[in-house]
C-alpha cells in the first residue's frame, strides 16, 4: 500500500497505516461502490486487510447514504479481522472483511451517524433544510464603479 494519504493507528500494541480506498470500484451501469479501506502493519508489513462497509462512498452519485470513517471503526475492524484469522506480518493475499450493518454499533460503541450526500455537501440523515451547508461565491463580484 502507498504510504501518501495514509494515517497511523495503534491497536494493541502494534501500529497499522491504513486509508479509504480512493477509487469506487464502479461497473458499467452500476452506480453503487460500497465504502472501503485498507489497513496493514506500518512496520514490516505483510498481510493487507481490506473492509467493506455497508454502506456508500460518500462520492456516490445516487445519494446513498454513508458514514465518516474513523479511528475507532478502523480500530474495531482490525481486531475483529484478527479475531477471524487475519494475520498482519504474513505475506499472500488480502484478508478480506465485509461488515454488516448490524456489526457498526458494536465496533462504533455507538449508533453511527449516516450522512447523505447533497448537492455541493452533506446533511445528517433524516435532516432537513436547515441541515444543509452554507453555499459560498467562489468568485467575488466585479465592483462597480
Amino acid at each position: 500500500m502507498p504510504k501518501k494519504d495514509t494515517r497511523l493507528i495503534t491497536v494493541d500494541g502494534t501500529t497499522f497505516r491504513w486509508r479509504v480506498s480512493h477509487r469506487p470500484a464502479y461497473r458499467k451501469g452500476d452506480d453503487r461502490a460500497p465504502l472501503r479501506f485498507v489497513v496493514e502493519r506500518a512496520e514490516e508489513p505483510g498481510g493487507v486487510l481490506q473492509v467493506s462497509l455497508p454502506c456508500a462512498r460518500p462520492d456516490n452519485w445516487v445519494g446513498e447514504r454513508t458514514i465518516v470513517v474513523r479511528p475507532v471503526l478502523v480500530a474495531g475492524c482490525v481486531r475483529r479481522a484478527i479475531e477471524q484469522g487475519w494475520d498482519a506480518g504474513r505475506p499472500g493475499p488480502a484478508f478480506t472483511l465485509s461488515i454488516a450493518e448490524d456489526d457498526l454499533t458494536p465496533l462504533l460503541g455507538e449508533a453511527p451517524e449516516y450522512l447523505v450526500p447533497f448537492l455541493w455537501g452533506m446533511i445528517p440523515e433524516g435532516g432537513g433544510i436547515k441541515d444543509l451547508p452554507r453555499a459560498t461565491q467562489i468568485w467575488p463580484r466585479q465592483a462597480e464603479h
